[in-house]
C-alpha cells in the first residue's frame, strides 16, 4: 500500500433519463436500470471484459431480492464477472457515499479503479403484510399434513388480508420528510414565494441545459426516453402559486408537490481511478474528488431534520482550509426548495454558526449564480440512491467544460443525516 495519498479522478460518468414514478419505467425493477446504467457506462468508456477493483451502490426502496442488488447487476453488464459487488445505502447520500468509501480506498492505493452507483424506483415498490398474517404463512410453509395447514389459518380475519404500503415516515417521529421540512420552513421563516421562485429557476436552468446539449454525453436512453420527463418547460410563477400545499393544508402551510422533488425512477453511475489507470486507459480526468465528510443532527430532538448538511459542509471547509465563498459551483440537493433555502439562511446566520457549527464568524452567502447552474433535483428528479452520482457527474463536466476551478457538493438524507464533497480541477 502506498504511504502518501494519492489523487482521486473522476474519468467519467453516465445516468438514465429519471422518469416520474408509475410511468416509463414501471415495468423496471432497480436491477434493470442499474444493469443498463451500468452498460452503458462500460459502453461509453470502453470496460468491456475489464475487471473493474469494486462497483459500490444501492437503493433505498428495495425487496428483499435486492440483498445483493449491485453485484447481481454488474453480473447482468459485459464487465468482466470477476468484478466484485458492494451493496450499501445512505438514503438520499447512498451514491456520493459510495464514491467516497471507493474514493479513500483510491487515494490509499488499495484498488486502482472503482464505481460508485445507485438506483431507485418507486413503482416496484415491496407490499408487505402484517406480522400475524405473515407467521401464519411461516406457519402453512412448515405444516406437514391438511390439518395444521387448516390451523394454520385458525382464527384469521379479513383485515390481516391488508397489505401494509411502504411508509415514508421517519421511523422515530412518525413524520413524513416533507412534515419535517415544513416545520424547517417555520423555523427559518422560508417564505413560499421563495420556494417556487428556487423550484421555477430549477426548471428553467435543467431545460436550457438541455437545450444547449450539457447532458448529451450524460444521460442514456432508456424505455424509450430521453430526457428526464419531470421537467417542466411550461413550469410558470402563476402555475407553481395555484398549487394546493401538500404536508400542512393549513394558510401556514408552504410546501407543494410544485416546490418539493416528485417521486422518481432512475439510475446513475461515476467511474473513479487513480490518475495513472485513467492514463493507461486513456481515459480523460474530468475532475479530483479531494474532500468529503458525513454528518447527522438530533432530529428526533427538535433539529431540522435536513440540516445535518449544514455541519458537513462546514466541518468539511475546516479540514480543507476554505471558505464557502470559495467555488466556481455549488451542487446543492433540492429534496425541497425550502430545504436549500433553510442551508443557505443557516450558513448566513451568526447565532447558528456560533451555537451550532462552532464557528466565530457565519459562513456567509455564496453567489445564487453559481448554485445549480444546470438544474438539480426538483427539475430532474430525485430516485434516492442515484442522486449523488448524478451530481457528481454534473459537477465533474461543469469543471472539465471550464477547465479549471472548484465546486462543493452538499446532500441532505432522510435519518437527519447529510453528505458533503468538494470536486477541483487543477
Amino acid at each position: 500500500m502506498n504511504q502518501s495519498l494519492r489523487r482521486v479522478a473522476i474519468v467519467g460518468s453516465i445516468r438514465i433519463p429519471f422518469c416520474r414514478s408509475n410511468g416509463a419505467y414501471q415495468d423496471l425493477s432497480n436491477k434493470d436500470m442499474l444493469a443498463h446504467t451500468l452498460q452503458a457506462l462500460s459502453a461509453r468508456l470502453g470496460l468491456a471484459g475489464q475487471r473493474i477493483d469494486e462497483v459500490a451502490g444501492g437503493a433505498v426502496t428495495t425487496h428483499a431480492a435486492d440483498w445483493n442488488l449491485t453485484r447481481e447487476a454488474l453480473l447482468s453488464t459485459d464487465l468482466a464477472p470477476g468484478t466484485p459487488g458492494i451493496t450499501l445505502q445512505q438514503a438520499c447520500g447512498t451514491s456520493l457515499q459510495a464514491a467516497m468509501l471507493l474514493g479513500a480506498k483510491i487515494a490509499t492505493g488499495q484498488i486502482e479503479t472503482a464505481i460508485a452507483c445507485g438506483s431507485d424506483t418507486t413503482s416496484d415498490v415491496p407490499i408487505v403484510f402484517s406480522q400475524r398474517f405473515a407467521k401464519r404463512l411461516i406457519a402453512l410453509s412448515r405444516a406437514r399434513n391438511l390439518t395444521t395447514r387448516l390451523g394454520a389459518f385458525k382464527g384469521m380475519s379479513l383485515g390481516e388480508l391488508k397489505p401494509l404500503p411502504p411508509s415514508p415516515q421517519e421511523p422515530r417521529t412518525k413524520l413524513s420528510m416533507g412534515q419535517h421540512c415544513e416545520l424547517m420552513a417555520k423555523q427559518w421563516q422560508i417564505p413560499r414565494a421563495e420556494q417556487d421562485a428556487l423550484a421555477l429557476a430549477s426548471h428553467r436552468k435543467a431545460a436550457a441545459a438541455y437545450e444547449r446539449g450539457f447532458f448529451d454525453d450524460l444521460v442514456t436512453p432508456c424505455e424509450g426516453v430521453a430526457r428526464d420527463n419531470n421537467v417542466r418547460t411550461d413550469a410558470s410563477p402563476e402555475s407553481l402559486a395555484a398549487l394546493r400545499t401538500a404536508f400542512d393544508r393549513s394558510e401556514q402551510g408552504t410546501l407543494t408537490a410544485g416546490n418539493s422533488t416528485t417521486l422518481t425512477d432512475g439510475a446513475a453511475a461515476v467511474m473513479l481511478a487513480s490518475e495513472s489507470w485513467a492514463a493507461e486507459h486513456d481515459l480523460p480526468i474530468l475532475a479530483y474528488l479531494t474532500h468529503s465528510r458525513t454528518a447527522a443532527v438530533d432530529f428526533v430532538s427538535g433539529e431540522g431534520l435536513l440540516m445535518a448538511p449544514t455541519i458537513a459542509v462546514s466541518e468539511m471547509l475546516g479540514d480543507a482550509g476554505l471558505d464557502l465563498q470559495s467555488f466556481d459551483f455549488y451542487e446543492i440537493h433540492e429534496a425541497f426548495a425550502a430545504q436549500v433555502l433553510c442551508t443557505l439562511k443557516a450558513w448566513e446566520s451568526e447565532d447558528y454558526c456560533r451555537d451550532r457549527l462552532g464557528r466565530m464568524h457565519p459562513l456567509g452567502a455564496i453567489d445564487p449564480e453559481k448554485m445549480n447552474v444546470v438544474g438539480s433535483s426538483l427539475a430532474v428528479g430525485h430516485p434516492f440512491a442515484a442522486t449523488g452520482a448524478r451530481i457528481l457527474g454534473v459537477l465533474a463536466k461543469l469543471l472539465a467544460d471550464q477547465g479549471q476551478g472548484r465546486g462543493l457538493i452538499s446532500v441532505c438524507t432522510a435519518g437527519g443525516m447529510g453528505v458533503s464533497a468538494i470536486l477541483e480541477r487543477p
